[in-house]
């Protein structure tokens, strides 16, 4: 954790010094606001706690509710979100707290006596070593909690403002063009209008969004036709595996998926209540908290659960819907004119929720707009960033829908409708990488070069996220993961991986294509750095990192360029903290497949690679920065 470069921190350094907007921000809802996010769910929280990164930038969140959600429905924690977590700063917190998923059992009718089930296989959840980070188990409102907490912290103090329901928006012209109406919820103001103004808007309101219904997009797929009933409960049972995560099979009485949830007691069951008949109008929402109890008991024979206290329950319908454009910009105008509302989460995607994909892709839908409007609020990048997050995104949620069509359905076969005993966990453990959230690939675009280079680095593939790898830090020797040191902060990231030469003082040698590369990064008018505004400390908009192949004994960190060593904070304080040398036990070159010569590895402030380049590319790097940079007019000579 980097402070103490304003002046002594005494307090709690996760604290930011308030900014900007954060310095007297007012507690009211103003009038006219950058950003307005509409919904407090996952999604919307994420975009807040981006943004409230950006100390010029006004963002609101608004929630129809009149205070914190008490209980979510949402609960499984995938890898990648818990690097997500790490980037905001609170991955150890709710990694503490949450259940851990190391196994998943699987359980089916016994052969000898069909009635009852038995234990057929037991896998590893994560066999392959996707990530260092663990899958997890914990009540969405933590997760919001804890992204509440990086808002209030933040430069811009951020909070939500309650008791506000969204209504229609009106997209205009002007500085504010977008003109919201919201219906106070609570108060003496209940039911009372009240008319904002916004430069965008971001909806994050839920499978019946509102927002998504003012910009005229639809929504489209499979009707629902199977049902499931889903309880959070406290109980005894004889069930053997109650606190593992469990895929169970009945002969004849359908299936269920069980998850332990945090704390030790709590444990979730989704409870197959069978296919839903087309005249069935709504029927089989009215099953009771009793009648599901009583299915999943007839489930697991010859066990019994004994729920001694419903947290939470539900029945829901599985479908599969996806919107045909995830901004308000219609076919006929593109390339017109730039987005100006988007809509994430389940206002643009719904599915099933027993694959644990609904919170963690909506997050990386609200990472994935939450950086682009603070760079084109920022003036550091133009509007057309914008048109990206609707053309990334749905990809992303179509590959989403297709593998949980296939998950989903195989937990409602009949065990003699599989083509082998093992097709269940058979597909668990081969598509564990999707679930995960490691599948994820973008396209090539103005922000995702193309794979020319990708031999020089192929463990960090274009357009996927950063694989984090053991370095050692040279100034204090600590051994750390380099990932890790990548904050939620807006910053584009740059890895200079370094040519074998060793930075010594005073030696011949020292002179390499990563010293000349460093060299241009520092001075050179057509350098992406070139385009951070004056005034601004060196690494404002950029973190260069330098790894270097030797282990951090044999490097001079005086011989280290200036470029990796930047002048922070009103002191202008050397940060040392950006030049790393190899851990001996876990050589990242090896690791990840970089060439001994060096690489470049550009990568985006939402943690995907965005090109792989030589160290002698400086030509290529201009390039691909020059579409995505406003404002070189601004820079300074180095």
């Amino acid at each position: 954790m980097h402070f103490h470069h304003h002046g002594y921190v005494s307090g709690d350094p996760r604290v930011q010094p308030a900014a900007g907007v954060g310095i007297d921000r007012p507690t009211q809802l103003p009038d006219e606001m950058d950003v307005l996010i509409v919904g407090t769910g996952p999604a919307g929280m994420l975009t807040a706690a981006q943004l409230s990164q950006f100390p010029g930038i006004t963002t609101r969140i608004v929630e129809r509710r009149d205070g914190r959600l008490a209980i979510g429905q949402a609960d499984g924690i995938q890898a990648r979100s818990v690097e997500t977590f790490q980037a905001f700063g609170f991955a150890e917190r709710i990694i503490a707290e949450a259940y851990r998923i190391t196994e998943m059992a699987f359980w089916k009718p016994d052969p000898r006596n069909p009635a009852n089930i038995v234990r057929a296989a037991r896998t590893l959840d994560d066999a392959h070593g996707i990530s260092e980070f663990p899958h997890l188990i914990v009540n969405q409102a933590r997760v919001l909690d804890y992204f509440a907490e990086v808002m209030a912290n933040a430069p811009t103090r951020m909070s939500p403002d309650y008791g506000y329901e969204f209504r229609s928006l009106e997209v205009g012209e002007g500085e504010y063009p977008v003109t919201v109406t919201l219906v106070h919820t609570s108060g003496p103001d209940e039911g009372r209008e009240r008319v904002v103004r916004a430069k965008y808007v971001v909806g994050a309101d839920g499978a019946r969004s509102k927002v998504r219904e003012s910009i005229g997009c639809t929504m489209a797929g499979d009707q629902a036709n199977h049902a499931w009933g889903v309880m959070d409960v406290l109980a005894n049972t004889d069930f053997p595996d109650i606190r593992l995560k469990c895929a169970i099979q009945s002969h004849d009485g359908g299936s269920i998926l069980l998850i332990p949830r945090e704390g030790g007691h709590l444990f979730r069951m989704y409870v197959d209540l069978g296919e839903v008949p087309a005249d069935d109008h709504g029927a089989v929402r009215k099953t009771t908290i009793e009648q599901i109890i009583a299915k999943a008991n007839a489930i697991v024979h010859p066990y019994t659960v004994d729920v001694r206290n419903v947290a939470w329950h539900s029945v829901y319908e599985v479908g599969h819907r996806l919107t045909d454009r995830f901004d308000d910009v219609r076919p006929e105008d593109m390339g017109t004119r730039t987005p100006r509302v988007f809509i994430t989460g389940d206002a643009c995607h719904t599915h099933s929720a027993k694959a644990g994909q609904g919170m963690n892709v909506s997050m990386q839908d609200g990472f994935n707009i939450g950086w682009k409007l603070g760079h084109v609020l920022e003036g550091r990048s133009p509007e057309s960033l914008l048109s990206t997050y609707s053309a990334e995104r749905q990809v992303i949620a179509k590959n989403l829908i297709d593998f949980d069509k296939e998950w989903s359905t195989l937990m409602a076969k009949k065990p003699e409708e599989f083509a082998s005993p093992s097709e269940l966990e058979d597909f668990y453990v081969s598509t564990a990488e999707f679930p995960a959230g490691f599948m994820t690939q973008y396209a090539p675009s103005m922000l995702v070069g193309s794979p020319a280079h990708q031999g020089l680095a192929t463990g960090f593939t274009i357009g996927k996220r950063f694989k984090s790898a053991p370095v050692v830090r040279v100034c204090d020797t600590n051994p750390l993961h380099l990932g890790h040191q990548a904050k939620a902060d807006g910053r584009w990231r740059i890895y200079v991986f370094a040519d074998a030469a060793t930075p010594v003082m005073g030696k011949e040698g020292t002179a390499s294509p990563a010293a000349d590369l460093a060299g241009w990064l520092a001075d050179a008018p057509d350098s992406p750095l070139a385009a951070t505004p004056s005034g601004a400390d060196a690494d404002a908009w950029f973190d260069v990192k330098v790894i270097y192949q030797q282990d951090h004994t044999s490097i001079d960190i005086n011989a280290v360029p200036a470029v990796f060593k930047p002048e922070v904070g009103p002191f202008k304080l050397t940060y040392l903290e950006n030049v790393y040398g190899t851990d001996p036990a876990a050589d990242i070159f090896e690791l990840r497949g970089i060439d001994r010569g060096g690489a470049v590895v550009v990568v985006r402030p939402d943690q995907y690679v965005a090109n792989v380049l030589p160290l002698t590319a400086t030509a290529e790097l201009a390039a691909f920065f020059a579409p995505i940079l406003r404002g070189r007019q601004t820079a300074v000579s180095r």
